[in-house]
């Protein structure tokens, strides 16, 4: 009896301390996550910096109504955004079997040097990414087209690849591959970590090769890390890439291509100074976003009868 009644005081003590060191990251995530969400009420309201929100002319929901005025440019934002999104959900897979293939790899060395080059781009500043393929991919002094069109003669003309709309999207996929496939592996590198190495040494002795282990074993293993990153991926959809990609690398040229949502919001909200209308389109992503994460989920629990919260 005392042992227990000295175990539950442990345990008591523990939640203690566990819940004093949680209170400074709660503190941090209210004051800049959920207190700024205060800011949401400028969309209601005709705003104006520096006058106070009982001051200016209450609006209601025509800040909201303003992004459908122009049906084609919303067709054109809303067409890009889904696209762009949709090529990178496509592209999930892509991490977790380069993470297998690195798993694979026998030499230690050789495998610590590739994932540490692989995973360096993503953090890297697209700024500075796009500095380094603007000096690869230049159609006038790009280091690949002076190799095929004025050393090799491999091509008729220098390829402008960063200004052509026609493949735009499928660039922009790339260049987000290149950035983030080596960070997204390190996921799958711990679920494989995770996996029960008995499981391997069971299929060894039933004489299962590598091709075998990795079907029965590994893939498996890695579903239910696949199917959150999916899920999450599908509540974030309205983003994409994200902001940063598609403004650096965007251009007058890629504008019917490149111009998503998060871009689009930022050009009328800042850059034009309309800050109650990128105020409220924000607040329509976040709304929407949160709707398709839980359908997303919805979906995933019928599917596989468990979700992912």
């Amino acid at each position: 009896m005392k042992n227990q009644i000295k175990t539950r005081g442990a345990r008591a003590n523990t939640r203690r301390k566990l819940l004093l060191i949680s209170i400074p990251f709660l503190l941090f995530i209210t004051a800049f996550s959920y207190v700024p969400l205060l800011g949401w009420a400028i969309s209601f309201f005709k705003y104006y910096p520096g006058i106070p929100l009982d001051k200016m002319e209450f609006v209601g929901l025509k800040n909201f109504q303003a992004f459908f005025y122009n049906k084609d440019q919303v067709l054109r934002v809303v067409r890009n955004t889904f696209v762009l999104s949709g090529l990178i959900i496509c592209t999930l897979p892509l991490p977790a079997a380069f993470a297998i293939l690195l798993n694979e790899l026998r030499s230690k060395k050789i495998k610590k040097v590739v994932q540490t080059f692989s995973t360096i781009p993503y953090f890297i500043s697209y700024v500075l990414l796009y500095v380094a393929f603007v000096t690869i991919l230049s159609p006038s002094d790009g280091m690949l087209n002076t190799l095929l069109y004025e050393k090799l003669h491999l091509i008729k003309e220098p390829v402008s690849v960063l200004t052509n709309p026609k493949s735009a999207w499928i660039v922009q996929t790339i260049i987000y591959l290149f950035k983030n496939i080596g960070y997204s592996a390190i996921l799958y590198l711990a679920a494989i970590a995770s996996i029960d190495t008995q499981l391997y040494e069971a299929a060894e002795v039933d004489g299962a090769g590598r091709f075998q282990k990795i079907r029965h074993i590994t893939i498996p293993g890695l579903v239910s890390t696949f199917v959150v990153l999916l899920v999450l991926g599908l509540g974030n959809i309205l983003s994409g890439a994200g902001f940063e990609q598609y403004y650096v690398f965007g251009n007058a040229m890629l504008l019917d291509k490149l111009e998503v949502i998060d871009t689009y919001t930022y050009k009328m909200g800042i850059v034009q100074g309309n800050y109650a209308f990128g105020t409220a389109m924000s607040m329509m992503k976040s709304v929407f976003s949160v709707g398709l994460l839980l359908g997303a989920n919805g979906i995933v629990k019928k599917i596989r009868g468990s979700s992912i919260f």
